[in-house]
């Protein structure tokens, strides 16, 4: 069967677009590859050759990373099938999600235990911990009602930013461990990109208006098509860290580099990312708008709030600097 046959399943896990005649014994011999990798946009061909090659999920959740990228090479080499560069990021962040879902379950069951009052050493220093961390959220929740609503708001959003799986890389390191590098959140906006393409042409087939920009729509299509990665909150937190990455490369590898050298998080990472964007704004006369809209990565999204209002401040600082000298000027001839 002719592989090419199959690059129109990129993101939809439906089996029955690959395989019309498979039966229910041919899905129970990818040893659970299919539900393993279901929503991370691997094609089910390429799974069905991860399984003809040996490997189970059980496998792959106890391989290590480089483990896992000789497997992926062997995969290319040996039946002359080209994995996607999402798929390669999808497979590993399969096999992460597993991970953490199974030491999820084995905490559910400690939980369950040291509720059940059983005193042996292990689970009581677990309860200990858990009953420390209760207390925590305790006088969270407390000091949460003297909030108003705005500040509360704002304190779930902030929560919410440190959920995303992102940790500081340099340019092409793979990251280790549960979370995810920085090329591969520059990866989703260019899937974002192409989401949103597929989405106007759906449009222009059903003589819809065709949307111009990424918008809920596109985010509703990627989650269709099982790209459960990408979503408004985390895309529209780091728009701004993109744009850098779009406009001045250079600049955003080295900011990479010295945070990663310095260890910093990601969160001072995309903090340090604005000052970038104002001064090359400060060149365009504070348009950052324009900026966006003339380049054909960037003009597919919406400048975020922030980033406009600290290219006006930087507008009016330097009017009032520039109307001071000139007062000052005048006073002295």
């Amino acid at each position: 069967m002719d592989p090419d046959a199959f690059t129109s399943t990129l993101f939809k896990w439906d089996p029955r677009t690959i395989l019309p005649t498979c039966s229910s014994s041919l899905m129970e011999g990818t040893g659970g590859l299919e539900e393993l990798f279901h929503a991370y946009g691997v094609r089910y061909y390429t799974a069905a050759k991860v399984a003809e090659l040996g490997f189970t999920a059980r496998t792959l959740v106890d391989m290590k990373e480089e483990e896992l990228e000789h497997m992926m090479n062997s995969l290319s080499q040996i039946f002359r099938w080209d994995l996607l560069v999402g798929e390669r990021y999808g497979i590993k962040a399969a096999v992460r999600a597993e991970r953490r879902r199974i030491q999820d379950h084995h905490q559910l069951r400690i939980d369950s235990l040291s509720q059940e009052g059983l005193e042996e050493a292990g689970v009581q220093q677990h309860k200990e911990a858990v009953g420390s961390t209760w207390d925590v959220r305790k006088r969270m929740r407390s000091r949460s009602k003297m909030m108003s609503d705005e500040e509360e708001e704002e304190e779930e959003e902030e929560e919410r930013q440190r959920e995303h799986p992102f940790i500081v890389t340099e340019p092409g390191e793979v990251a280790r461990g549960k979370k995810n590098g920085l090329d591969y959140l520059f990866h989703l906006y260019e899937q974002c990109r192409d989401f949103l393409i597929q989405v106007q042409h759906i449009a222009k087939e059903h003589g819809q208006k065709c949307p111009t920009k990424v918008t809920n729509e596109v985010f509703r299509f990627a989650k269709k098509a099982g790209a459960h990665c990408i979503n408004k909150p985390k895309m529209r937190h780091y728009v701004h860290c993109y744009a850098l990455h779009c406009l001045d490369k250079d600049t955003s590898n080295k900011l990479r580099r010295q945070f990663k050298e310095t260890g910093q998080n990601v969160g001072a990472w995309r903090q340090a990312c604005y000052n970038p964007l104002v001064a090359i704004a400060a060149l365009h006369h504070h348009d950052i708008d324009a900026i966006f809209n003339s380049h054909p990565r960037l003009s597919i999204w919406y400048v975020p709030t922030k980033l406009r209002q600290l290219c006006h401040a930087h507008r009016n600082n330097s009017a009032s600097t520039s109307t001071s000298t000139s007062t000052h000027h005048h006073l002295l001839f």
